[in-house]
């Protein structure tokens, strides 16, 4: 018996004055949340589950407001329960970008993807948390708990925690040494929607944050789910660059310093992806996250072997393949 799911469908009862309405999963989430969507005559919505000594469904409502006032296409709250963890929201529909992305449409789809970025970005407000250096650090520190040592199995020496503990400390310095903006924190294929008017949908921002610029552009760009090629990525950067410049969002930035911030976040980002990718499996029992990490670790052996100030971790990286029976990470990432 799926008490939660009694509880829901007991509210949607009681707030609703629903008895006559089709309830089924809308979409797989990596947190401890659920989605299903409610039809009911010829409509339909989406009511959130997410348990309250789990989730907190405030900062979701927040940034909902917040986003909706910017002029992106989010999910309204239409009604809650913030006791029990219900939320009823506006459906945004069922085509996934990571679905529907091809050759044919991605310049397209990003397009939208990246004018909505350009709208996330200014923001002016200051009250939401900043993406501080503990955070940084705490992030990458999943790569070595749950990716190095739970998967791979690995005890780290002394040097090899040296190695690790001085390229994160450089990679979060790198990130707060960037313009700081409203920052999405997991804007990539699997949370923006394909809409017909004011692409695209865009979901799961409950974590949004103040920080560096190139977040949710490399979330984006080098998506944990999907791979472009490398030319294609560089353009869309330089066309964003260019934008974002344009708006006043970066000012007196070239455009090889904005590429280096790109790469540099990137790998903190798929550092922070591959420990919780191994997370995911381990403590959540999802093991299907576990296909994404060659994609999340062949990002990050290719970007960091292009700088020598990374030298060392990359040395580190690439030893991994030969170090463990547990996992190859030598292949070329997924596309």
């Amino acid at each position: 018996m799926d008490k939660r799911f009694e509880a829901l469908k007991r509210w949607l009862a009681e707030e609703l004055q629903l008895t006559d309405y089709e309830i089924a999963p809308a979409s797989a989430d990596a947190s401890f949340r659920r989605y299903f969507r409610v039809r009911h005559n010829d409509s339909s919505f989406i009511v959130m589950d997410a348990p309250p000594e789990k989730e907190n469904c405030q900062p979701f409502i927040t940034m909902s407001n917040i986003f909706h006032e910017l002029g992106l296409h989010v999910p309204i709250v239409q009604r809650k329960n913030l006791e029990q963890g219900f939320l009823c929201l506006t459906d945004l529909g069922g085509r996934v970008y990571l679905s529907e992305l091809n050759e044919s449409n991605v310049d397209s789809l990003y397009g939208d993807a990246l004018k909505a970025l350009l709208e996330i970005q200014a923001y002016k407000g200051h009250n939401l948390p900043d993406y501080d250096k503990t955070l940084l650090m705490n992030e990458m520190a999943l790569f070595r708990d749950w990716y190095l040592e739970k998967h791979l199995g690995l005890t780290l020496n002394e040097q090899q925690e040296a190695i690790l503990e001085s390229a994160f400390s450089f990679l979060a310095n790198q990130a707060l040494s960037q313009p700081q903006t409203l920052v999405h924190r997991d804007y990539h294929s699997r949370n923006l929607m394909v809409c017909e008017k004011n692409n695209p949908g865009v979901l799961d921002f409950q974590d949004a944050v103040i920080g560096p610029i190139t977040y949710d552009l490399v979330s984006l760009l080098r998506d944990c789910y999907i791979q472009w090629p490398q030319q294609k990525i560089e353009k869309w950067v330089s066309n964003y660059h260019q934008q974002a410049s344009n708006a006043g969002l970066i000012v007196n930035i070239e455009l090889a310093q904005f590429l280096r911030w790109f790469d540099f976040m990137g790998i903190q980002r798929h550092l922070k992806a591959s420990g919780i990718f191994a997370r995911l499996n381990y403590r959540d029992n999802k093991p299907n996250y576990l296909d994404d990490i060659p994609r999340t670790m062949g990002y990050i052996k290719a970007v960091a072997a292009g700088y020598s100030e990374l030298s060392a971790f990359s040395e580190f990286i690439n030893s991994l393949a030969q170090g463990s029976a547990k996992e190859d990470v030598s292949g070329t990432a997924a596309s």
